[in-house]
């Protein structure tokens, strides 16, 4: 971990220090299916769904993403970039497919990552260096999902209708889905002990203070 990352949490004072800890830990009871159904239930176009609905969709990607294999373009070896900056946008990585497969580490927010979960006691999930390889693996299933095939593969799995021509079922596309697919696959190959949704939820907690301070 590099000096600047050492003061990350040193910007807060005692107290707001203890709170943020104390949250944290509260957030490592709930099981990886709850933050998985609050995260997809989070988003603006299922705010009126059945929770039980939800948190079945939620089930299916995690499902789907922890037996998600690569094809042989996403396989191949991305070209990392290096940037700061990422806790003010709330960004740990970032795909872009064009010119060529390219995944953003915001290094701010992977040293933020390193220090909560050392403090935190979360090193037997997350091993120190495990959420650089994490975030890659992240952004290569995002990559996948890319590819129609894929595509349409998640979209069976889910099972969601969108509306009928005839008797042919249009099948829905789940927004905030595929996000959990990448989050399942990259706790299988890292691997986690837990999946990155609870980090992920940590370090929202942590980069919303940090800012404020």
């Amino acid at each position: 971990m590099t000096a600047a990352a050492i003061t990350l949490l040193d910007r807060l004072d005692g107290p707001t220090r203890r709170g943020l800890l104390r949250q944290c830990r509260a957030l490592e009871h709930r099981s990886d299916t709850e933050l998985a159904a609050e995260f997809l239930a989070e988003q603006p176009t299922h705010g009126a769904r059945d929770a039980d609905l939800v948190r079945r969709w939620a089930e299916l990607a995690t499902q789907f993403g922890a037996r998600l294999e690569l094809e042989a373009t996403a396989r191949q070896p991305l070209r990392v970039l290096e940037r700061g900056n990422g806790i003010d946008q709330m960004r740990l990585a970032q795909f872009s497919s064009r010119p060529v497969p390219t995944v953003e580490l915001y290094t701010d927010t992977l040293d933020l990552a390193e220090e909560l979960t050392a403090e935190l006691g979360w090193r037997d999930w997350f091993p120190a260096g495990s959420v650089r390889l994490a975030a890659e693996a992240h952004e290569q299933a995002h990559g996948q999902l890319q590819h129609p095939r894929a595509k349409r593969e998640l979209k069976r799995a889910l099972d969601a209708t969108a509306g009928r021509i005839g008797r042919l079922r249009l099948l829905a596309h789940i927004v905030g889905a595929d996000e959990l697919v990448a989050h399942s696959y990259a706790q299988r190959v890292v691997p986690l002990g837990r999946s990155p949704l609870l980090l992920s939820a940590a370090l929202g907690l942590a980069a919303d203070l940090i800012r404020s301070n």
